[in-house]
């Protein structure tokens, strides 16, 4: 009988322009060298990526299985189904760390459901990086992933943040689509108390790294231009 393979959870960068060599450990290289079979957010981009941090054997050998929002949830159930036989799978996130605000984490469980050993592999995640650099409670936050479409929604929800900051001194993080971060950006400095602290990280680890944070009341004064940039959004005190 064969012994189980693992999953291995493989970091990627954070943007094509950043080098791997820079934020991806060199154990993430020898890893990807050695497995052949991986569940990807983006079958172009995880080549791209596999190609940049040095695999070795061609990619035409590689076996991607896609999870998206496309995906038939029938045909994930059989995405593990290669470490019964022994072998070992990568889950590769479309930019960071597998499973965080990334569709990986319905691999997981099903992989501890399926008494599967799971190992997450060290890389860049933006969203500890912009907790990090900061300077806000590192002991208490939350990530709420993206606020709610609807104005009304988001703007309530803004509020709503701003109170656990300030009661609780509970650091919250939030992010949106890239293309709508300058609405995101008016919303937060048109409701927010001027003396609330704002945190801005975008572009994190690339060329253009932008990280900064400001009261609202100086952030009206020079506002950043972050449309179409990932970026991490941070209420504190």
């Amino acid at each position: 009988m064969n012994e189980k393979g693992k999953l291995y959870l493989i970091p990627t960068t954070l943007g094509d322009a950043c080098e791997t060599v820079d934020v991806i450990p060199v154990k993430v290289n020898q890893i990807i060298n050695s497995i052949d079979e991986y569940i990807v957010e983006n079958e172009k981009s995880a080549r791209n990526y596999l190609k940049r941090a040095g695999i070795k054997k061609s990619l035409s050998e590689i076996i991607l299985h896609p999870l998206n929002h496309h995906t038939d949830p029938n045909e994930i159930v059989n995405y593990l189904n290669s470490i019964e036989t022994g072998k070992n799978i990568g889950l590769i996130s479309e930019a960071g760390c597998p499973a965080v605000a990334d569709p990986g984490e319905i691999v997981v469980k099903m992989a501890h459901k399926k008494n599967i050993e799971v190992i997450p592999l060290v890389g860049p995640s933006s969203i500890l990086l912009s907790l990090m650099s900061s300077g806000m409670n590192g002991q208490n936050f939350a990530f709420n992933g993206y606020l709610p479409k609807e104005r009304g929604e988001r703007v309530a929800k803004l509020k709503e943040l701003e109170k656990l900051a300030n009661q609780k001194n509970q650091t919250q993080l939030f992010i949106e689509t890239p293309y709508r971060n300058m609405h995101m950006l008016e919303d937060i400095l048109k409701t927010c108390d001027s003396s609330t602290l704002l945190s801005i990280a975008c572009d994190i680890t690339l060329r253009s790294e932008f990280i900064r944070t400001k009261t609202i009341a100086q952030w009206k004064k020079q506002i950043p231009e972050l449309a179409k940039r990932p970026s991490i959004f941070i209420i504190g005190k």
